[in-house]
This record gives structure tokens, C-alpha cells and sequence, in this order.
């Protein structure tokens, strides 16, 4: 596993600055269901420091990180990179996931994507709540746009590979 802090991003042409990121090999990652709650609460204490209630704010980013971590961990597939970076502009935090993936499973993302961003999206997230079926492995990514109002998204990065993105503003929440 690697990680790298990145205390100032000079660079004038993104708006975000970043300000870590892991990476690891899907495998280990999805090797133990730990490590979502692990590498969750390790990076939003590395990320809270400067914020209004940095603990509240830890607790609250480190909940939404873990449902991001807790979906590929139910849906990964094959092997590869896996890494996890956090960006920030103002009171914006940007979650960037990449992921190796099959196309069915890129579709998934798209689609789950595409659904938790549409206006039945609270219907729909209330349902899987309720559902007394097996979890239904979208609930994470619904969650994070219904409860913390994250602007969630897909990118594809090269063959086999995605981005999953999701931007949070957490510090209203806080206030």
C-alpha cells in the first residue's frame, strides 16, 4: 500500500487541491472488510484537521468514504490498482476512486449512478432501506446522494478501469 500526502497543489490549471491518496492492489483491499472502516478513518482524520468541528467532520466524511469503500468491496472483481484520493476546494471535498472492473461491472456503476442522481432517487434508496431482501449492493452509493446530498459520478479511465467520483460538502452539515 502506498500513500502520499499532498500538502499544498500548485498547479493552476485544477481547482481542487489534493491532499492524499492510497492505492493498493484490489485484491488485498477486498481481501478483509475491515479495511473499508480502516482506510475510511484513517484518511478523513488526515483530512478534518483544518476543518470548523474537525471531529464531527472526521466522523461524518469517514461515514460517507466507507459507504464508497463498502460498494466496490461488495462489486470488485479481477485484479489491479485500486487507489483512493481525496481533493478539496473550499468547503467541497472530492472522493476519487479508480478501480480495475469488467465492462458489466462498469455498467453497474453507471447505472447505479445514474439512478441515485434521478428524482425518484429518495423512493428508491427508502425501498432498498426497507427491503427485508439481501442488501442490495447499490444502497451505498444511494445513501451518499439521498443522506449527504454527494454529486456522484462515473468516468472511464482506460480499458478496465473506472473512476467513481463523488463530491461532498460536509462542512454545511457541521454547521
Amino acid at each position: 500500500m502506498n500513500i502520499a500526502a499532498f500538502p499544498h497543489d500548485t498547479s493552476s490549471a485544477t481547482k481542487f487541491q489534493s491532499l492524499i491518496e492510497v492505492d493498493m492492489e484490489i485484491g488485498i483491499f477486498g481481501s478483509n472488510w475491515s479495511h473499508c472502516d480502516r482506510l475510511s478513518s484513517y484518511v478523513a482524520r488526515m483530512i478534518s484537521h483544518n476543518r470548523t468541528d474537525s471531529l464531527l467532520y472526521s466522523n461524518l466524511f469517514s461515514s460517507a468514504l466507507n459507504e464508497l469503500l463498502e460498494t466496490i468491496f461488495r462489486t470488485h472483481e479481477g485484479s489491479g490498482k485500486f487507489s483512493c484520493s481525496v481533493r478539496r476546494n473550499g468547503a467541497v471535498d472530492r472522493v476519487e476512486l479508480v478501480l480495475p472492473c469488467s465492462p458489466g461491472q462498469a455498467g453497474f456503476y453507471r447505472d447505479t449512478v445514474e439512478l441515485a442522481r434521478g428524482p425518484d432517487a429518495t423512493e428508491k434508496y427508502r425501498e432498498m432501506l426497507f427491503s427485508s431482501d439481501v442488501v442490495d449492493t447499490r444502497i451505498g452509493l444511494f445513501e451518499l446522494a439521498v443522506d449527504y446530498s454527494a454529486d456522484i459520478s462515473v468516468e472511464s479511465t482506460g480499458d478496465d478501469t473506472i473512476k467513481l467520483i463523488a463530491e461532498l460538502a460536509l462542512e454545511d452539515a457541521v454547521d
